[in-house]
């Protein structure tokens, strides 16, 4: 007997999905499994799919199944944070980092989990309180960025209670393994497996003169204080603003074991998709 019961599906926007949608529906109806989704977004498409709110859509399905980008596969992910229900992204953009597989390849994608034959992988998330006390999740990352005009971030950092540093730079980023792909690596931070139990804290385009990224512990807690001389900063949480911060304000940042699990099929590594998606190549002077 198959595992899969119930498909639930997260749309992009945007992006024209109807295609890895119908894919979807036809493998479903094929075994009696039941295709849900947002009410706002499989309503604009001519779909058979059961329009459900988020509740139930995170309680019934089986596999969630996020068709779109990274964007959309990271709110997929904050959707079903702190369950075990496999996510299976599928990429109906360019890069696709967080994807498993193209439209093209649902069917098989389908067959090999409902038949147990995969794997998942836990990715770890960051969460911080916001001052007027919203909690914010975050599995790529939690980012302190300079608005234009408004001065540079300055923010003072301190480990489990004790200070350490503090950066100038455009931007203070606290990434997770999964965000060390994303916003963090463009601002120079490493590249980490996202099997590591750790995350990072890294300035982009430091104005200080210490500029290195910190790698912490998942057992540790990070606070980031706005220092008198920081400008007014926006918190971005994956990319979308959350809130504003000034002077005198801070920021708890904690980190979240298996915060969700994505589907793996084949034998393909982190460091398959790494090297191809981000172009990594080595030097032409060892080349």
């Amino acid at each position: 007997m198959g595992m899969v019961k119930t498909v639930g599906l997260v749309l992009h926007p945007q992006r024209d999905s109807k295609v890895a949608i119908d894919t979807i529906v036809e493998w479903a109806r094929s075994r009696d499994v039941t295709v849900l989704g947002l009410p706002d977004e499989v309503g604009r498409i001519d779909c058979s799919a059961v329009a459900v709110d988020h509740s139930t859509l995170v309680d019934r399905a089986d596999l969630l199944v996020s068709l779109g980008g990274d964007g959309t596969m990271l709110r997929t992910m904050r959707l079903i944070l702190g369950r075990k229900t496999p996510v299976l992204g599928v990429n109906l953009g360019k890069l696709g980092f967080l994807a498993e597989i193209d439209v093209d390849e649902l069917p098989p994608a389908l067959s090999a989990i409902d038949n147990h034959d995969y794997t998942v992988e836990p990715r770890m998330a960051v969460r911080a309180t916001l001052p007027d006390g919203t909690a914010v999740t975050a599995f790529n990352d939690i980012a302190l960025v300079r608005i234009p005009g408004d001065g540079l971030s300055a923010v003072s950092i301190t480990v489990e209670g004790h200070p350490f540093v503090r950066y100038a730079a455009d931007a203070v980023i606290v990434a997770t393994p999964t965000g060390s792909t994303a916003y963090s690596f463009s601002a120079g931070g490493p590249i980490v497996s996202p099997t590591v139990e750790g995350f990072l804290v890294v300035p982009a385009a430091a104005h200080s003169s210490f500029n290195r990224a910190l790698v912490l512990s998942a057992d540790e807690r990070v606070v980031l204080d706005l220092l008198p001389t920081s400008g007014r900063l926006a918190v971005e949480v994956d990319g979308g603003v959350a809130a504003h911060l000034t002077p005198g304000d801070a920021l708890g940042v904690t980190a979240i074991r298996a915060a969700a699990w994505v589907v793996r099929l084949g034998p393909k590594s982190f460091y398959d998709r790494a090297r191809r998606k981000l172009r990594v190549n080595g030097s032409a002077e060892v080349d």
